[in-house]
């Protein structure tokens, strides 16, 4: 019998990490993570230029009324081309996300918003409210957003809203589309 001679693999010393190779592919992605940050960046303010010719947001006037609900506690999703729901609207801080509160006096509907800009839609421009399943940049169950639908200057706007208590959005929607055909019989 013969005898069994195992041959062992020579040593060889383990790869050296190549530390400018390295350097230089981390440095590569931040630049490109950047570029992309950068170019997001542009196309929200160039899409607010495009959008420049909405007249600026209405203010509350200094006493709106009694409240017909009480105030809706939530958050402001943004606001879009009625209709359109991924064509956003940016313009006058209508794209920013943000916490807000919601009050509906017989003067129209004021929504405040902490670190946004507040804005308020007289009853007149009141259209209707609905409610949607998603709006740019949210996409929720079905029902899980009021959608209020209302004019500005030419233009008709879907706003997006969600309650921390989402079982009000109901009496919600009963409240603004009873004032919005009140004022539509009145125009």
């Amino acid at each position: 019998m013969t005898p069994l001679v195992l041959i062992a693999d020579p040593k060889q010393s383990a790869q050296v990490t190549d530390w400018a190779d390295r350097a230089g592919w981390v440095v590569g992605l931040l630049l490109f993570v950047a570029l992309v940050y950068w170019l997001m960046r542009e196309g929200w303010k160039w899409r607010g230029t495009l959008q420049s010719d909405l007249p600026e947001l209405p203010t509350a006037p200094e006493a709106p009324g009694e409240p017909k609900l009480a105030v809706l506690h939530g958050r402001y999703h943004g606001s879009t081309t009625a209709g359109q729901w991924l064509d956003r609207i940016v313009a006058h801080g209508l794209g920013t996300r943000s916490r807000a509160e919601l009050t509906l006096t017989d003067a129209g509907l004021t929504v405040v918003r902490p670190g946004a800009t507040d804005f308020f839609v007289p009853a007149a421009q009141l259209r209707e409210a609905r409610l949607d399943k998603g709006i740019a940049g949210k996409v929720l169950t079905e029902g899980g957003l009021l959608v209020v639908t209302w004019a500005h200057g030419d233009k008709l706007i879907d706003s997006g809203f969600r309650s921390d208590r989402a079982a009000e959005h109901g009496a919600w929607v009963e409240a603004i589309n009873t004032i919005s055909h009140d004022q539509e019989g009145a125009r």
